[in-house]
């Protein structure tokens, strides 16, 4: 699977939104669950077919559509293609390494790449990265790539179709909202040192005093 995308309107870098953090990490290496309906496998060519409000887990990856096929190459990589029902939108979520953030998409088809680690998505194609459960970042267009190695997102417009629920979006355009980095915590104020014991201050004594006889 080598996803290719027509010429980039819209790329931005995920630096924009907290710099230095990239996709979980461990989750290339965790196994992958997937719910089904039905399932049909071809163990000879390593590819295995999902059909029916289709599940699938990856460590912190969630993944759902009407349909996944998976497959996996010789060096253990896993590729997956998910459909979504007619109407409807496939879902993906996965979090970010070290923060509590997460990347979430929708789109009619989502292709996830285990090699180059990349995830596209087409057909009324979204994008957003929720800081806790608070909605940060949101983009849409026709496609959209996004890649773990780099955190860099890439949107071509060319497809758009507008989001459910939302104001149509003319094809050849792309929409983004992106919140600035939040600054960080100022610092406690420093207390002041406790006070220590009153000197009186020294006395000068001009003339010393007569010695008694």
């Amino acid at each position: 699977m080598k996803p290719s995308l027509l010429p980039l309107l819209f790329a931005l870098g995920l630096g924009l939104w907290a710099g230095g953090a990239w996709a979980e990490k461990a989750d290339r290496n965790k196994p992958m669950n997937v719910e089904s309906d039905a399932l049909r496998y071809d163990d000879l060519n390593q590819t295995s077919v999902f059909t029916g409000r289709v599940v699938l887990t990856k460590g912190t990856i969630l993944i759902r559509g009407a349909q996944i096929d998976v497959r996996q190459d010789a060096e253990g990589y896993q590729f997956g293609i998910v459909t979504a029902e007619p109407g409807k939108l496939a879902f993906f979520r996965q979090k970010r390494e070290g923060l509590d953030e997460f990347i979430e998409g929708e789109g009619e088809r989502i292709e996830y790449d285990g090699a180059k680690d990349t995830v596209r998505f087409q057909g009324r194609a979204q994008l957003r990265r929720y800081r806790g459960a608070a909605l940060n970042d949101e983009m849409s267009g026709g496609v959209i790539l996004y890649d773990n190695n780099t955190d860099v997102f890439s949107i071509d417009g060319a497809l758009a179709k507008g989001a459910p629920g939302s104001a149509s979006l003319p094809a050849g355009r792309v929409r983004a909202m992106l919140t600035p980095k939040p600054d960080p915590a100022p610092l406690p104020a420093l207390s002041p040192a406790p006070a220590g014991p009153v000197v009186p201050p020294l006395r000068v004594t001009p003339v010393l005093p007569a010695e008694p006889k």
